[in-house]
């Protein structure tokens, strides 16, 4: 180690020697050429997610505390999305998230990889016979803030993943 160390030590000296000697001898003084970020970047600059998403594509736009703006559409209350395609859902609060408010996914094809529950202003624990009845369809399941569920659900959705949600009103809270 020390052998390495040495020969560093010896080596600096004689190369800080050459690079003086060689832009002394140099006849045309250059600036140096940092690369240019705005260069390095440039393929990211033509890239835009959000103006690029197709019309058809459902992209929530805004919520408020009873309901959700879709696609320049206001829905009051929960609602049920399953690729591009957006309704009404029946539960008002968290408690009334049942198999039975989210039966429609046992006959739905293709089967979406994962259900987004919103669960309104805060995570809520998921009971039990939810998550086994989730799981038997094929999904994988998210609970999340309603806020996050749908910025999620926008995000898979432009990534052309296949994805669900199910969301409460942000105002809801248990």
């Amino acid at each position: 180690m020390t052998v390495r160390v040495r020969g560093a030590v010896e080596t600096l000296p004689k190369l800080m020697r050459r690079l003086r000697k060689d832009s002394a001898s140099s006849t045309v003084t250059q600036t140096p050429v940092l690369p240019s970020l705005r260069r390095a970047f440039s393929l990211y600059d033509q890239i835009n997610l959000i103006d690029n998403v197709p019309d058809d594509q459902l992209r929530f736009q805004r919520y408020t505390e009873t309901g959700f703006t879709v696609n320049g559409v206001h829905y009051d209350g929960s609602l049920l999305c399953v690729g591009n395609l957006v309704t009404s859902w029946g539960p008002r609060n968290f408690s009334e998230i049942t198999p039975q408010s989210l039966s429609i996914f046992q006959i739905i094809r293709p089967i979406p990889e994962i259900l987004i529950l919103g669960c309104g202003r805060n995570i809520e624990p998921v009971d039990p016979e939810l998550r086994r009845f989730i799981r038997s369809t094929g999904m994988k399941l998210e609970p999340l803030d309603s806020r996050n569920g749908a910025s999620t659900y926008n995000i898979l959705n432009e990534e052309g993943r296949i994805v669900a949600a199910a969301l409460l009103p942000y105002g809801v809270s248990s």
